[in-house]
């Protein structure tokens, strides 16, 4: 069965940095984009960033573009967000999840998904 589990998630002040990371396991990881998605308290699940199974194309949410950089290292079925100049607003649980289709954005396009992990940035 596929499993994605996040990590690198914690408390920074508003503007540091930390890097996430999702490990992959039970699908053939190169064949698939690959996203990051963040839920706020009391807010709807939203779209981050996602990444082309070779890693050559990405795209961001325009809210983090210029702040946030998605990776991919096939060879470990890793993907990484690294976060810098964090704010506030960028508080949430996040989940890594794998597309069904290239080029998506929307929740209902990830088949599977990870259980997430906390990132609190305090001002």
């Amino acid at each position: 069965q596929v499993q994605l589990v996040e990590s690198g998630g914690g408390s920074v002040q508003a503007g540091g940095s930390l890097r996430l990371s999702c490990s992959a396991s039970g699908l053939t990881f190169p064949l698939y984009d690959m996203g990051w998605f963040r839920q706020a308290p009391g807010k709807e699940r939203e779209f981050v960033a996602a990444i082309s199974w070779s890693g050559a194309t990405s795209d961001y949410a325009d809210s983090v573009k210029g702040r946030f950089a998605i990776s991919r290292d096939n060879a470990k079925n890793t993907i990484y967000l690294q976060m810098s100049s964090l704010k506030a607003e960028d508080t949430g649980v996040y989940y890594c999840a794998q597309a069904n289709r290239p080029r998506v954005r929307a929740n209902g396009e990830y088949a599977y998904w990870g259980q997430g992990t906390q990132v609190t940035v305090s001002s």
